[in-house]
C-alpha cells in the first residue's frame, strides 16, 4: 500500500485519533499534577531534581569561606561567581520537616514570637551540587537581619514580609507603637541598610518584589494534604541567583565591588573526634512552656558531628531523602531577650555586642564568650582565654538562647 493511501485510510485516521486524544490526557494529567503537586510532576517529567551536577569524586580541595568545608574545583568555580543567600525558614510544628535546611553552610535559629522558633539559613557554597527548594519562607526579624548583615556586603536577603509599621486603616497609614515598638521594625533596619530598593535591591521578599519562579506557593509540599497558606511558600535557590544577577549582585555588584569586603572569615579546624568526648548529649529549651522547640543535639564519634532532635524527634530535610540535620559545630550564643515589647507580641534578642557562648565541637564543650560590633560584622566566638574558637570544617548551627536559660550536657 503506498504511504498517500496509508494516511487517508479509515484505520489510520481512528488510530491517529486515539493516539492523539492519549497524548492530549496525558498532558492535562501532568498539568493537573504539577498544579497539586509540583514537585512529583517534576520528578515525573525530569527525574530526581536533586542528583548531582557535578563529579563530586573529584579532589576536595576547595575550601568555602562561609564554614571552612572543603568542596571540588568545580563547585568553587560556581560559588565564586556568587553572594551568600540568607533566607529566613520557619519552624512551625505545622510546617516540619523544613525543605534544604541540610543544604546550608550556616543556620541561625531564635524565637520569632511566642516561643516558635525560625531560621536564617546561609546558602552559599553547600546550595551548588544540587537544585536546592527551601521551605517555608517566612517574615523578617531585626536581629535575623543584624544576623545576616556580617555576610559581607549586600547578602541576598530572602524574606517573605517581615516586622513593620505599615497601616493602610492608620492615621497617616502608620501603625502606633502600641502596635509595633521601633527597635523591632524589620523594614525600618533594611531601609537603614540601603538594602529594600524596590525590583534593584539585594533584599527580596516574597511579599512584594520577587515571584514566580523564584518563589511559588505549594501547599503540597508535605504530601496529600494541604498546608496552611502561610507554610507553603517555596523558594528555587537557582532562580534567586538569576534574579540577583539581573540586580546586579553577583560576586561583585554592579560597581565592581566584591561581597566579601568586609567579610570576616571563622578561623577552621578539620576536627577529630576528642578521646574522651563528654558533650555527646545536648538539650535546651527556648521557651518553657513550648516544648515542640526543644532541642537536643546527639554526638555522633563515627562521623564527628551532632544529630539534631526537635520537639523529641528527630529533625529531617524533606528533600535529599529526608536526612537528618547534623552539624559539626553548635553554638550557644546566649542572647538578652525582650518583649513582648507591643500588641503583636514581637520580641527582641540582642544579637550586636558580645554575651556568654558554649561551643560544641569533637565531642567537647568550650566555654566562652561571642562578639558582634556591629550589624556588619560578622560574630566571633572566644574562649574563656579570650582566644578564638577554630570552627571544624563543615554545617555550623548558631542558637540564639534567652540568656537566662540553662543548657544541659
Amino acid at each position: 500500500m503506498k504511504i498517500n493511501q496509508i494516511f487517508s485510510s479509515k484505520k489510520f485516521t481512528i488510530i491517529a485519533s486515539f493516539v492523539g486524544l492519549f497524548l492530549i490526557s496525558v498532558g492535562v494529567s501532568l498539568l493537573v499534577l504539577y498544579l497539586i503537586a509540583p514537585k512529583t510532576a517534576s520528578n515525573l517529567i525530569g527525574g530526581d531534581g536533586n542528583k548531582s551536577k557535578f563529579d563530586l569524586t573529584l579532589p576536595k580541595i576547595a575550601e568555602c569561606p562561609v564554614n571552612g568545608q572543603k568542596y571540588t574545583q568545580p563547585e568553587a568555580d560556581v560559588w565564586n561567581t556568587r553572594r551568600p543567600i540568607v533566607q529566613v525558614i520557619e519552624n512551625h510544628i505545622d510546617a516540619r520537616p523544613v525543605s534544604g535546611l541540610s543544604r546550608a553552610d550556616v543556620i541561625y535559629e531564635a524565637v520569632a514570637e511566642g516561643g516558635i522558633t525560625r531560621f536564617a539559613a546561609v546558602f552559599y557554597c553547600g546550595a551548588v551540587a544540587e537544585d536546592v527548594k527551601a521551605a517555608p519562607l517566612r517574615s523578617a526579624r531585626v536581629y535575623f537581619v543584624n544576623l545576616a548583615a556580617g555576610y559581607g556586603k549586600n547578602p541576598v536577603f530572602l524574606h517573605q514580609g517581615g516586622a513593620n509599621d505599615f497601616c493602610s486603616d492608620c492615621p497617616g497609614g502608620v501603625k502606633p507603637r502600641s502596635d509595633i515598638n521601633p527597635t523591632v521594625n524589620a523594614y525600618a533596619l533594611l531601609d537603614k541598610l540601603g538594602w529594600r530598593n524596590g525590583s534593584r535591591g539585594n533584599d527580596m521578599d516574597g511579599g512584594f518584589n520577587v515571584g514566580f519562579p523564584i518563589v511559588v506557593r505549594d501547599q503540597y509540599r508535605l504530601g496529600s494534604t494541604p498546608a496552611a497558606w502561610e507554610h507553603s511558600v517555596v523558594v528555587d535557590i537557582n532562580e534567586a541567583y538569576k534574579e540577583a544577577a539581573k540586580r546586579g549582585f553577583n560576586s561583585d555588584d554592579s560597581q565592581g565591588v566584591s561581597w566579601t569586603k568586609g567579610f570576616r572569615k571563622w578561623l577552621f579546624q578539620d576536627g577529630k573526634a576528642d578521646a574522651l568526648a563528654t558533650a555527646v548529649d545536648i538539650k535546651f529549651n527556648f521557651w518553657e512552656s513550648m516544648q515542640g522547640y526543644d532541642v537536643e543535639w546527639k554526638y555522633d564519634s563515627a562521623t564527628n558531628s551532632y544529630k539534631r532532635f526537635n520537639g523529641g524527634v528527630p529533625h529531617l530535610d524533606a528533600e535529599f531523602d529526608k536526612p537528618q540535620l547534623i552539624a559539626k559545630n553548635v553554638v550557644i550564643m546566649f542572647a538578652k531577650e525582650t518583649g513582648p515589647l507591643d500588641t503583636e507580641k514581637h520580641m527582641l534578642y540582642q544579637v550586636i555586642r558580645t554575651g556568654k557562648a558554649v561551643v560544641f565541637q569533637n565531642g567537647i564543650a568550650v566555654t566562652g564568650t561571642w562578639s558582634k560590633a556591629s550589624a556588619l560584622d560578622r560574630e566571633i566566638f572566644y574562649d574563656t582565654n579570650g582566644k578564638e574558637v577554630s570552627m571544624v570544617r563543615g554545617t555550623t548551627w548558631i542558637e540564639v538562647v534567652p540568656a537566662q536559660n540553662s543548657v544541659n550536657y
